[in-house]
């Protein structure tokens, strides 16, 4: 992990000697459910954000591991917090802000891979909020739910469906014209990856034509990665690891 986490700031560093863009893809964050979330986090419509729950409750049988050598590996993959749920760590920082400290537990409980199949994680924000995930790819017998749930002295909200695409709870204190959004933000799907990519890659095309700036350039994927590296370190050392971690 601390060779990804070097091979990360490597990337950025040669990018920015060369002058050249380094894009890193973050999908979720484009989700018109997510975004409709980030914005009522960004107005402070929670108030005091008390606890933030993520689950990533997915199924790979093994026939998706043995359908290519590199699948389950540590050297060329990684496990269910590295690979299929990276995109909801991202989520943990991006929307709730920087976190202080994580705890985690990793095991393979069912799988015939090197890496995790099912992970638990602890985590307390710099703002007091404290939070958990759950992640497995052990769901009998197909994905189940990938959500996010953020309760605040104003408001709580759960994002939830196979994908963050269903809006399922919606209640604050105050009433404001985006809540007239929600109903139409949700979506139908049956794929785990949402409608995101579409718009990320427009970002990423109207940025090479000087047109905007990157949304998740390099740096904002070194965000999501020091979490994961500090998620790991946690888990192979049975111990709490604070953040930002030594550079």
């Amino acid at each position: 992990m601390a060779t990804r986490w070097d091979d990360g700031k490597r990337m950025v560093a040669a990018c920015d000697d060369a002058g050249v863009r380094l894009f890193v893809v973050k999908q979720n964050r484009r989700n018109a459910t997510l975004q409709l979330l980030k914005k009522a986090l960004e107005q402070q419509r929670f108030g005091r954000i008390y606890m933030v729950a993520v689950n990533v409750f997915w199924s790979r049988p093994q026939s998706y591991y043995d359908s290519a050598k590199w699948r389950g590996t540590w050297e060329f993959d990684g496990g269910a917090f590295m690979n299929q749920a990276s995109h909801y760590v991202d989520l943990l920082d991006w929307m709730i802000g920087p976190v202080e400290s994580v705890q985690a537990y990793t095991a393979t409980l069912a799988r015939n891979i090197e890496v995790e199949d099912t992970g638990a994680l602890a985590l307390r924000w710099r703002s007091g909020t404290l939070g958990t995930m759950g992640v497995t790819m052990l769901v009998y017998p197909q994905n189940l739910e990938g959500s996010i749930t953020v309760i605040g002295e104003k408001g709580t909200v759960r994002i939830g469906g196979i994908a963050v695409n269903e809006i399922q709870h919606w209640v604050f204190a105050d009433k404001r014209p985006e809540d007239d959004k929600v109903k139409e933000a949700s979506y139908q799907t049956t794929s785990v990856y949402g409608f995101g990519h579409p718009l990320y890659y427009e970002n990423v095309i109207a940025t090479l034509r000087g047109e905007a700036e990157p949304e998740t350039d390099g740096r904002e994927g070194l965000r999501s990665l020091e979490l994961l590296v500090a998620i790991y370190q946690a888990a192979r050392d049975g111990r709490k690891v604070t953040l930002p971690l030594e550079h």
